[in-house]
């Protein structure tokens, strides 16, 4: 190959624009997405395993390069390294300046992790990623016929804008002028001085949780959700309650529009319960956040959410805004936006693999870098995961969610990097080994 070749380069998907220019404290705009086996991981194989799942995805292999008025991505030649996990989860990425890769895979006992930069891909598109990388590396290590081919999609399908694919001119909620209406309840506490995240693993048995959703005449999505408004409410006071809890909630694009882009693709919907009073069951948030759900997840919202995020790229005027000047505007929005956000909760879904991989793998989990909370949710088997991502120190919040899952009767077992502990006794491996400890709390 010649070495003067020409490297490819690709425009931000509408997405990703926002996000180079908002990264700040603890949201690094990085999230961690972690597959868990039976068995310890040999770093040789998981070598192996991700350079041969780089040959179906080369899109992530790129820089993040400033031009006058955009960022873009382009391709690189670097080459990745696997390494044992010993730095911070959803730690930064992207360094204005800096030629790097904006994912990076660690392994630390039993765990397989891959970090990435939200400019690349959303969590649907990583889990893609990951997912090839566990079954290449299970299949090199254990000598498994190759029983899933590839999928059928190109390079170029996986690297897809879709929101430039499916942008319709004139459709639009005017989204970002929504969240700029609420002021929200904003959660409190010291946050972490050396602006690292707190991580929080509970996992569940899946078809025990749904059968209570069921219970309650709702869906995993709802239910979980309005777990979320619930928690919340119980650490607010009195006078907190004349501040809405709201939830920022993606939804994945491509449960509406036919792609199969690995790249970002998602809209955001908005959750908001405004309490009266303490006097407030879980069936009262339920019914709220179920009509939220109902009235924003149909085709014309959804296609509306779709076209918002592509403003950016169609507003003439915006289009001629030298980069540096977008940056300031997208930081002075980004800034008045999060007022009207109490926390984010995102449902990853139903996480599937071959069946002869099954066996070698416990589960999966979610984590996303957030300025205060986020909920990541991931189901795989019989076993739905709660990854929770803090800026706090502390948080009153996911005890109060995790003590709801306990008095509903479900066993709950708990993993976190640092809570509980004195950072003295697990600095460099806290964030990499995330010690499972068996819930105490199960309630009947």
């Amino acid at each position: 190959m010649a070495e003067n070749r020409s490297k490819r380069w690709y425009k931000l998907d509408n997405a990703a624009k926002i996000i180079p220019g908002t990264t700040k404290g603890t949201n690094t705009r990085v999230f961690r997405i972690v597959c868990e086996l039976n068995e310890e991981i040999d770093g040789s194989y998981l070598q192996s395993a991700l350079e041969e799942a780089l040959n179906e995805f080369p899109f992530f292999n790129c820089v993040l390069r400033k031009g006058l008025f955009w960022y873009y991505l382009e391709e690189s030649d670097l080459h990745p390294v696997v390494k044992k996990d010993a730095s911070a989860a959803c730690g930064p990425l992207y360094f204005p300046g800096r030629r790097n890769l904006l994912y990076k895979v660690t392994y630390f006992g039993k765990r397989i992790n891959l970090d990435m930069f939200h400019v690349l891909a959303d969590g649907t598109g990583a889990f893609s990623f990951l997912r090839r990388i566990v079954i290449n590396y299970i299949r090199l290590v254990h000598d498994l016929p190759i029983e899933e081919r590839h999928d059928r999609s190109s390079n170029d399908e996986k690297a897809d804008d879709a929101f430039r694919k499916y942008y319709q001119k004139g459709k639009s909620t005017g989204q970002i002028k929504g969240f700029l209406s609420t002021r929200a309840y904003h959660l409190k506490g010291p946050k972490d001085q050396n602006n690292e995240c707190h991580l929080i693993e509970a996992s569940v048995s899946s078809s025990a949780f749904l059968e209570i959703a069921h219970k309650h005449q709702t869906t995993v999505g709802i239910f979980l959700t309005s777990l979320m408004v619930a928690s919340i409410l119980d650490c607010m006071s009195f006078k907190d309650l004349k501040h809405p809890v709201s939830l920022s909630v993606p939804v994945n694009l491509r449960k509406y529009f036919p792609s199969i882009t690995s790249r970002n693709f998602f809209g955001v919907i908005k959750i908001i319960f405004k309490a009266e009073d303490f006097n407030v069951t879980l069936e009262d948030i339920i019914k709220s956040v179920g009509r939220s759900f109902e009235e924003q997840l149909t085709e014309d919202r959804i296609t509306n959410t779709m076209n918002s995020y592509s403003g950016l790229e169609h507003n003439v005027a915006v289009k001629i805004v030298p980069l540096f000047l977008k940056d300031l505007g997208i930081q002075g929005i980004s800034t008045l936006t999060d007022t009207g956000v109490t926390a984010s909760v995102s449902n990853i879904g139903v996480i599937n693999l071959p069946e002869s991989i099954r066996p070698y793998v416990k589960q999966f989990s979610a984590f996303m870098s957030s300025i205060n909370m986020q909920l990541t949710v991931a189901s795989y088997e019989d076993c739905l995961t709660f990854g929770f991502c803090s800026a706090f120190e502390e948080s009153a919040v996911i005890t109060s969610y995790i003590r709801r899952l306990t008095d509903m009767g479900l066993e709950v077992v708990v993993a976190t990097n640092d809570h509980d502990r004195p950072l003295s006794e697990t600095k460099g491996e806290e964030n990499a080994v995330l010690p499972k400890v068996q819930s105490k709390n199960k309630r009947k």
